[in-house]
């Protein structure tokens, strides 16, 4: 672990108003970060919204969205002889499809120069789905400056696309165009590099398939013009039995550094349930039933800077793991989800924006010397 110089939960569920009165806010999490050119920094946080009566009798209720430029929330209805179960998660219907009970989009919020005090937060949702991007919700965005724009990524979730990654771009990092889906189903984690490399864009990515034969990983890939993805290659960052080895997905975008380009990721690893202390019963109920239980944590990788698919250097070990309450206990437990980075003005710290138990926002400042210092050569 390395020293954190400050750390303050910044956003819970209950500061943020619902969009919706039907909607509840129960998540406040995974935020992209940038800084302002007056010196501010802004938050694009993910906000999850449930509904407040999910179900009756004889039907289960889902959220989605529908509008051309911003979402309006409608609530569709199954019967339940037609679906297969129901969790705190998702319906699942009989041919195996399924909706979610919750929606979610983007909320900005403003920081102070620090970085690490609140000074407003939108009433109203900030970026969300609409009927032809996100549907059922958009997710975990992530902030790249390029030049005088912002470019942002997200999860965008709907019927026919599935799981997909879409970009937007702005001036000012307020007013959004989007430029529709980056990476197609299912891609997640997908971050930006600052600038061209050998003159292509460059993108790291986690595709998933229902098939594998390896845990899901980082991959790279180039664009000529940020429409098109290509050369794309996996990164293996561990082997079995290490901390990371579950899965792997990029944090925040890579910042440039004279060794490298760095990247701050989230790396799981999979830990047993002792079943004399944990009920069968019980481990259903909180859905351990393959007696395992996962640990989101946050590593650091060092990457060439003319060759970024290349691994230079990591951290053998978790740099930060959960330890605080709001990171051991939440919607999901046991959680750290790094998504946003930003320099201090003094360019000798970080601020890392992270999501804690997929329920709060939080923020750590941590030297960067430090986070250099615990990076160790590859041997992969």
């Amino acid at each position: 672990m390395i020293p954190i110089k400050k750390e303050a939960v910044l956003v819970r569920p209950e500061d943020v108003k619902p969009s919706n009165k039907k909607l509840e806010v129960v998540g406040t999490f995974n935020p992209g970060a940038a800084r302002l050119k007056n010196g501010d920094i802004v938050l694009y946080l993910r906000v999850v919204e449930k509904l407040i009566e999910d179900e009756s009798e004889n039907f289960y209720y889902s959220p989605r969205c529908t509008g051309v430029n911003k979402c309006n929330v409608v609530v569709d209805k199954f019967n339940k002889k037609n679906t297969e179960s129901k969790s705190d998660v998702d319906i699942v219907f009989k041919d195996g499809t399924k909706r979610l009970t919750f929606i979610s989009h983007l909320r900005r919020i403003i920081l102070d120069v620090s970085g690490l005090l609140v000074k407003s937060i939108d009433k109203h949702p900030s970026f969300g789905g609409i009927t032809e991007d996100g549907e059922l919700g958009v997710e975990d965005a992530r902030i790249t400056k390029f030049g005088d724009k912002y470019y942002m990524t997200y999860v965008a979730l709907s019927r026919l696309g599935n799981v997909s990654t879409s970009l937007a771009v702005s001036k000012d990092c307020m007013n959004w165009k989007r430029k529709g889906t980056m990476f197609r189903e299912q891609n997640k984690d997908v971050v930006l590099f600052p600038e061209r490399i050998n003159g292509k864009y460059v993108a790291f990515n986690r595709p998933e398939g229902n098939f594998q034969f390896t845990p899901p990983k980082i991959w790279i890939s180039f664009s000529n013009n940020l429409r098109s993805w290509g050369e794309s290659r996996p990164i293996k960052f561990s082997e079995k039995n290490h901390w990371d080895y579950a899965r792997t997905g990029a944090g925040p975008p890579p910042i440039k550094t004279d060794k490298g380009w760095l990247l701050i990721y989230h790396g799981v690893s999979q830990h047993k349930i002792k079943k004399y202390k944990v009920p069968k019963i019980i481990r259903k109920i909180v859905g351990y039933e393959d007696d395992v239980y996962d640990v989101y944590s946050v590593g650091a990788a060092l990457f060439d800077l003319k060759k970024p698919y290349k691994l230079i250097a990591k951290t053998p070990q978790p740099i930060i793991s959960p330890r605080r309450k709001y990171e051991k206990e939440g919607f999901v437990d046991n959680v750290i989800f790094p998504t946003g980075i930003v320099y201090t003005r003094g360019h000798n710290n970080i601020l890392l924006y992270c999501g804690g138990g997929d329920t709060v926002t939080t923020v750590k400042k941590i030297a960067i010397n430090e986070i250099m210092k615990s990076l160790k050569k590859v041997r992969i």
